[in-house]
């Protein structure tokens, strides 16, 4: 499929959290960069009208619509971007891929292996047509963790030994808090696992170039019924008035695993939305031996790198500002020292798949490699029922070429 007159049209479906971050970067996308095709930001969908219809006024979009498959039927749509909870993924992305729409979905790509593994076929197939697809990791995107990948490929760390990875929350603490679908399987297919823990698990295969063979994991749900909520947006939510009206949460507020990486690495994580005081707290430290090299999201203008090759009384973690024009995606932005937001991480994204589209080429994370992820999390999650040293069962070798 070809671009229209150099414009890609977007649909979006759905506007909450993600929505609202998805649509800041496709309005800023062409303002920022030099792009082969200008964007469009066509149509965007959500099941309640009212919500929606001020949704396409405040974000930014031409219309609206309650009906995803109107959207994904159109002609005058190109770009197919998924925004909706897990439990959607699959059944619109096969269908915008049918229709010959390029797709970015969002993390993580489904909410069971076996969806994961339909969608990634179909994207295969579209890809003989010229169509792509693409996962949403949009933490690959920070200028910093592009410099940490660049620092590994380079073989400033050496040999890989250790991989320590957290993500931390806590915007659950309150037993009182709703039961948002976040908190319910058949919505999200899992808790901060899925949720928070696929961030650091694609993060850390990315930057380090070696995939999770291999868990042993544990889980917990501190929290086991909590408030049928009201209303809900984003990461906030109101409970029922009431007070009395009661529902099971069904996923994990916890999950910590240790990994065996494929190139012999040793990996620690732990996701959990129960940390107290911690807000979005994702750290991953690599230790090699030629050096290390650690990335904190609430630092997300830095690198501290270790250097061992140096002279012994020259050693020590320094600090890397990474806002010079010759870091990665920084050239667009501002003067050296002038630091970037969580938002940027998305414009980078869109800038990505554009060009991408637009030149014919192949964007990644593609779905195999979203597929990949969703091994390990159904991995972790048998490792936990079974209390076992669990091997991630390996992608299908057909999907992943």
């Amino acid at each position: 499929m070809s671009t229209h007159d150099s414009v890609l049209r977007v649909g979006m479906v759905g506007y909450a959290f993600m929505g609202a971050a998805h649509s800041q970067a496709w309005r800023t996308v062409n303002r920022v960069y030099d792009l082969p095709a200008r964007v469009q930001m066509a149509l965007i969908c959500g099941r309640d009208e009212p919500k929606v219809a001020e949704a396409a006024g405040r974000l930014g979009w031409d219309a609206h619509t309650t009906d995803w498959r109107r959207l994904v039927e159109s002609d005058e749509i190109d770009v197919v971007d998924i925004c909706t909870p897990g439990d959607s993924h699959c059944e619109i992305a096969i269908a915008a891929l049918a229709a010959g729409k390029h797709v970015l979905c969002e993390k993580p790509l489904a909410n069971t292996v076996e969806e994961a593994r339909q969608m990634t076929a179909a994207a295969a197939l579209a890809r003989a047509a010229g169509v792509r697809a693409m996962c949403g990791f949009n933490y690959r995107r920070v200028p910093a963790v592009a410099l940490m990948r660049q620092l590994v490929a380079d073989g400033r760390l050496g040999e890989i030994r250790h991989v320590r990875a957290v993500y931390l929350q806590d915007w659950i603490v309150d037993p009182q808090f709703p039961l948002v679908w976040r908190l319910q399987q058949d919505r999200a297919g899992s808790g901060a696992l899925g949720d928070i823990g696929a961030h650091i698990i694609d993060l850390t295969q990315y930057v380090t170039g070696q995939r999770i063979a291999g868990v042993s994991a544990v889980t917990e749900t501190f929290v086991k019924e909590r408030p049928l909520p009201a209303g809900s947006s984003g990461l906030a939510a109101q409970a029922d008035g009431n007070g009395r009206a009661m529902g099971r949460v069904t996923v994990d507020d916890a999950a910590v695993f240790v990994a065996r990486l494929d190139g012999g690495a040793l990996a620690t994580y732990e996701a959990s939305r129960f940390a107290t005081g911690r807000k979005n707290a994702l750290r991953v430290e690599i230790n090699g031996s030629l050096g290390s090299v650690v990335f904190d999201l609430e630092r997300l203008n830095e690198l501290e790198f270790h250097d061992a090759t140096r002279p012994a009384a020259e050693q020590g973690f320094n600090r890397i500002l990474v806002t010079e024009p010759e870091h990665p995606y920084m050239s667009a932005w501002w003067p050296p020292g002038h630091i970037i937001g969580y938002e940027h991480s998305f414009t980078h994204q869109m800038r990505d798949f554009v060009e991408a589209v637009a030149t014919g080429v192949d964007p990644a994370p593609s779905f195999a490699d979203a597929l990949q992820v969703q091994l390990v999390l159904d991995a972790v999650t048998r490792s936990a029922e079974q209390a076992a040293w669990t091997e991630v069962e390996p992608a299908l070798a057909e999907l992943a070429a």
